[in-house]
């Protein structure tokens, strides 16, 4: 998985694996050998790789599927969309829902579930950034 990521990540910036080795001061070779998963980058690669690219450790070693979220804030992130959702699903909500006309089938509520996820994934990137209303 870390090795895909430095691929996309080398990909998204449109590198060949000889600009970014230059960047971390590696080999081409090493690069190859990371993004072909034959070798995993030392902790100081791994941090030069995330300041470089502007992504988390953690989301170069897979534990985050958000480049810019660490492992906790994706934990805090996952509770939120929980606690959200059961406060949906509980009765008045249920009740609000269908007295609103809205009868929901299972695509439906997996499609309103991920824009829910999507809009807190935003909202919590923009309060990381700083983002404050011109309001």
């Amino acid at each position: 998985m870390t090795g895909q990521r430095i691929r996309d990540l080398r990909k998204e910036k449109r590198l060949s694996q000889t600009e970014l080795a230059d960047v971390v001061h590696v080999s081409q070779q090493t690069i190859t050998a990371w993004e072909n998963d034959k070798a995993e980058p030392s902790s100081s690669a791994i941090a030069a790789l995330a300041d470089y690219f502007g992504v988390t450790t953690d989301y170069l070693l897979g534990r985050t599927p958000t480049p810019q979220f660490t492992a906790k804030e994706e934990n805090d992130l996952q509770v939120i969309l929980k606690n959200t959702i059961n406060g949906l699903s509980n009765e008045a909500g249920l009740s609000y829902l269908k007295n609103g006309g809205i009868d929901l089938d299972d695509e439906s509520a997996e499609l309103m579930k991920d824009s829910l996820e999507r809009a807190l994934r935003r909202a919590q990137l923009l309060a990381k950034e700083g983002f404050t209303s011109k309001r």
